[in-house]
């Protein structure tokens, strides 16, 4: 198998790969170690690999890096194994991976594997293929502007921080789109391919990651008190059932308006509306064990 390893991400986590990787040795699993120079690059060493004749490409990093080794591996019938050693792991709780060492490489050595069905977000810059979900809006600016400095030190709490900053630096600007042709508005859009957002917590429970379509969570009220209100539900699990927040099951989201209102996909910076929402042309097989 070929791991493709974010130094990034995983800095601080370091240590869980290579006990992982021992492991594996240890049980005579033959594998290669590729690391990511670049945004982008883990995509491109995922495509060599399948190129290669590989069978399994295994992400060790955050959502970002699952997301960008998922798009290399589209089209084709490699598995897609995760060695979770992101800041928030949504897809791997998503998903309930392992997080223990041992039982990591078991998973990876069983290769058992559930579907997931990415998403494809198209826009002036390119296509970007997203395993978890995408934000436009609030959660959207607070990544575009997280200093990589403050989420290497506080981790998570980076984003708390950093959206109380934003509260007085975002101007909640309504976005305009449509849901399969029906025009809506909202304070700020999240298109769910999952249950989960920001780590554990529950926001979109009709979510089903194994097949196509989306549930679009749509948040009404704008400005810094309901970006509070949303803030203080997010971990108590009420985000979805708050105030001003409605679901809807959608096949194409197209964003429509604004061209300065950021978008983000699994975490990183994905760009600014406008900017239309598909499925990938096909699921992917996730190593679950």
């Amino acid at each position: 198998m070929v791991i493709v390893f974010n130094p990034v991400a995983g800095r601080r986590r370091a240590s869980l790969l290579w006990r992982v990787l021992d492991v594996l040795v240890a049980n005579g699993v033959r594998l290669d170690l590729a690391e990511t120079h670049r945004p982008g690059h883990a995509e491109s060493l995922a495509r060599e690999a399948v190129a290669a004749g590989e069978t399994m490409v295994v992400a060790a990093g955050g959502d970002g890096t699952i997301a960008e080794v998922a798009n290399g591996l589209m089209g084709s019938t490699a598995r897609l194994g995760v060695i979770p050693l992101g800041t928030a792991n949504v897809l791997a709780h998503e998903l309930a991976l392992p997080f223990a060492p041992r039982a990591v490489a078991a998973a990876l050595a069983f290769k058992r594997t559930r579907l997931l069905w990415p998403g494809l977000a198209n826009g002036p810059d390119g296509t970007r293929l997203f395993v978890q979900m995408l934000g436009v809006g609030f959660d959207a600016h607070v990544v575009h502007t997280l200093p990589s400095g403050l989420k290497r030190v506080f981790g998570k709490g980076a984003y708390v921080l950093q959206s109380l900053h934003a509260l007085f630096h975002y101007d909640f600007t309504p976005i305009r789109l449509r849901l399969d042709g029906v025009e809506t508005t909202a304070s700020s859009v999240i298109v769910s391919k999952g249950v989960l957002y920001g780590g554990t917590y529950t926001l979109a429970p009709e979510a089903v990651s194994g097949e196509p379509g989306f549930s679009v969570v749509l948040f009404d009220h704008g400005g810094p008190a309901a970006a509070l209100l949303y803030g203080a539900a997010l971990p108590i699990h009420l985000l979805g059932r708050a105030p001003g927040v409605g679901h809807v099951r959608a096949a194409r989201i197209d964003f429509i308006g604004n061209a300065r209102t950021p978008a983000q996909a699994d975490g990183d910076a994905a760009g600014c509306v406008p900017l239309n929402v598909v499925d990938a042309p096909g699921p992917i097989h996730v190593v679950t064990g």
